[in-house]
């Protein structure tokens, strides 16, 4: 037996924020701790945690901004929680070794590296070795050590957030790190209910996607300028968003 959405309860006295892929979007995320703010200074609820489902950097256009902005946010109070995406695993593995046939380098690292002043033309391997180099100086030490101990998932009462998803049929405390940040279809497809439902991003979608066995806030938001979360509050659940519009 699993639990379903609509029966699914966060932990008593406790609201759940869980904010979608960010993607270099500093506007958009300060919006939105913007409105969960005046949320929680007009509800004051007993206690509350806001739940950052990784995917911080590329594509979008402030990167360093939000690992400045993220860096504080978890250093100033532990109810922010952070976890690890799969293009934060890849910029770490930039600056640790430059390949250009990876996933920093194809798929939004770009604009990672000209937020730090630092531009990668062309892909000959001499450019992405002297651009390695230059990233490899311009990058606070803070960002690299946030980065560098982000955990890949939390749990709080019948909702388990992590980056992309779940193994269907492994118990969540098994659960492979790489498949917990890259897993799309093998867990997208299943259609059976799991232990807890799960909160993830990693996939896009036009709009939140609210599923018997999960729950997808990933709303492209380095190109829609739309950034979703799930609000938990009991057997209470919303949606919200910061858009460029608002």
């Amino acid at each position: 037996m699993g639990v379903h959405f609509l029966d699914a309860a966060g932990p008593d006295g406790v609201r759940i924020y869980a904010i979608g892929d960010v993607h270099g979007r500093l506007d958009l995320l300060r919006r939105m701790h913007a409105i969960i703010r005046d949320e929680i200074e007009q509800d004051r609820p007993a206690d509350w945690r806001i739940v950052h489902l990784g995917d911080y950097v590329d594509r979008g256009p402030d990167s360093a901004g939000v690992l400045d902005f993220l860096t504080h946010a978890v250093a100033s109070d532990e109810r922010n929680v952070a976890l690890a995406g799969n293009h934060d695993l890849g910029f770490l593995q930039f600056l640790a070794e430059p390949d250009p046939g990876g996933l920093f380098a194809n798929f939004g690292g770009r604009e990672t590296a000209a937020a730090y002043g630092v531009f990668i033309t062309g892909r000959d391997r001499r450019g992405f070795v002297d651009a390695h180099r230059e990233l490899c100086q311009a990058v606070p030490r803070e960002h690299v050590g946030f980065l560098s101990v982000r955990p890949y998932s939390v749990s709080f009462g019948d909702f388990f957030f992590c980056h992309a998803g779940i193994r269907p049929g492994i118990p969540l405390e098994r659960q492979n790190p790489h498949d917990l940040v890259w897993i799309r279809n093998d867990f997208l497809d299943w259609p059976h209910l799991h232990p807890k439902v799960i909160v993830h991003g990693h996939t896009p979608h036009h709009e939140p996607q609210l599923m018997p066995n999960r729950v997808n806030v990933d709303t492209l938001a380095y190109q829609s300028g739309r950034l979703t979360a799930l609000v938990i509050e009991g057997t209470q659940k919303r949606l919200i968003s910061a858009s460029a519009e608002s």
